[in-house]
């Protein structure tokens, strides 16, 4: 009763066949570009040595603000005497 009914010999859909107006642009690749063993390694050096840099400035700027922080709180005790 709740069973689909399919037809017995599917029609397949109507196939739509359009002729171009245009011809398709035609694709240039790009030339291929070779990049040696010794500047990739040169790449990969570079971002290493830059994120070890930054990493350091951040923990710099974490230990100098933690240093404020707690000269201020020393200085306030101080002047509060």
């Amino acid at each position: 009763m709740f069973l689909p009914k399919y037809p017995d010999s599917p029609t397949p859909p109507p196939a739509h066949i359009h002729a171009p107006t245009d011809p398709a642009p035609v694709r240039r690749s790009l030339p291929p570009v070779s990049i040696s063993a010794g500047t990739a390694v040169a790449v990969i050096t570079g971002g290493v040595v830059l994120t070890a840099l930054l990493t350091a400035v951040a923990v710099s700027a974490i230990s100098v603000a933690i240093a404020a922080v707690v000269l201020r709180s020393l200085l306030r005790e101080y002047n509060r005497r």
